[in-house]
């Protein structure tokens, strides 16, 4: 089968178009023939091994000391059962379906195994491949900080960097909970973000993020640009700050966390399930939640696509069509 292999960390260019072996799938395992993917910035990370000081030493030991452990890269995908294992009893061949792929990679690829009880679920009916493969990462990261912030009704949110992935997720993730939410975003991306049904969008470019004059319950920093010190100044008393991008607090966040009653959620993944993607699968099937997809690549295109997102001014997601005719 045709896959995108990396033998070593670097630029976009180490990226490489090759036949590998198909996989079979074992007895608990159901076999996806991929049909979109996404590039996602754990795919930036991983290939270009961009990873905070602290967490150098466990991230080379976990992705490969000299050299990637995992060759084939990709955080999700969304296809069709082709095959399963003989205990498989939640899938048959022919379901189409959506998957997280964080434990091991491998969604730049035409086929991948899954195990039947792993973060995989039915796609929604509503959707195409390509959309489905752009939902279990962000919004599942989403919704998990959300719930985790215990986001109410009448809650009032801020997202900042609100057109992303992540954050346009956020957005509307919170509007159904049925919180208040203002937008963080550039101009070009105002009416975006409005679409996605923000009460109110501020645009960093032109107002000084620091002169808000509102608080918040719950601030998501989804693109880890704003300043701590701000958002810590616009968040009540009781509320919760969450950054999905930064994985440890400095010292001022410490401080804080010792001295108020600020709750601080800071980034790791949220659990590997399928709860999530069938909750989501249903928001979608409802029109509850759209997917942004910024722009669509073939897979042979793989090296431009992360040379783009790389830039990193994408908005929602970009997806990767590993068939031609997808």
């Amino acid at each position: 089968m045709k896959a995108i292999v990396y033998s070593r960390y670097g630029p976009p260019d180490v990226l490489e178009v090759k036949q590998v072996k198909k996989p079979i799938p074992k007895d608990n395992e159901i076999l996806v023939k991929v049909k979109a993917t996404t590039v996602t910035v754990a795919d930036i990370r991983s290939r270009s091994f961009t990873v905070p000081p602290a967490f150098w030493l466990p991230a080379r030991i976990t992705l490969g000391l000299r050299q990637p452990k995992k060759e084939i890269l990709g955080m999700e995908l969304a296809g069709e059962v082709e095959s399963i294992g003989k205990n498989v009893k939640k899938f048959k061949k022919g379901d189409q379906v959506f998957a997280a792929t964080l434990t091991d990679f491998g969604a730049y690829a035409e086929y991948k195994c899954l195990e039947e009880d792993g973060p995989v679920a039915i796609k929604p009916s509503n959707i195409s491949f390509g959309e489905a493969a752009a939902i279990p990462i962000g919004a599942r990261t989403a919704l998990y900080f959300l719930r985790k912030a215990g986001l109410k009704s009448g809650h009032e949110v801020l997202v900042y960097g609100a057109s992303g992935s992540v954050g346009s997720y956020a957005v509307q993730i919170a509007k159904y909970l049925g919180a208040n939410v203002t937008g963080v975003c550039s101009t070009s991306n105002l009416e975006l973000v409005k679409s996605l049904g923000a009460d109110k969008v501020i645009d960093y470019t032109a107002e000084d993020f620091a002169n808000i004059d509102e608080t918040y319950d719950v601030i998501f920093e989804a693109v880890n640009k704003s300043s701590f010190s701000v958002c810590i100044k616009l968040l009540k008393k009781n509320g919760t700050y969450i950054n999905v991008t930064d994985p440890l607090p400095n010292a001022q966040m410490l401080w804080t966390k010792m001295t108020t009653n600020k709750k601080l959620l800071l980034s790791r993944n949220s659990p590997e399930s399928s709860e999530a993607l069938n909750f989501l699968k249903e928001l979608v099937e409802k029109g509850k939640l759209k997917v942004l997809v910024d722009r669509v690549y073939s897979l042979d295109e793989i090296v431009e696509a992360h040379r783009y997102v790389e830039k990193g001014h994408k908005k929602g997601n970009v997806v990767i069509n590993v068939e031609d005719n997808n």
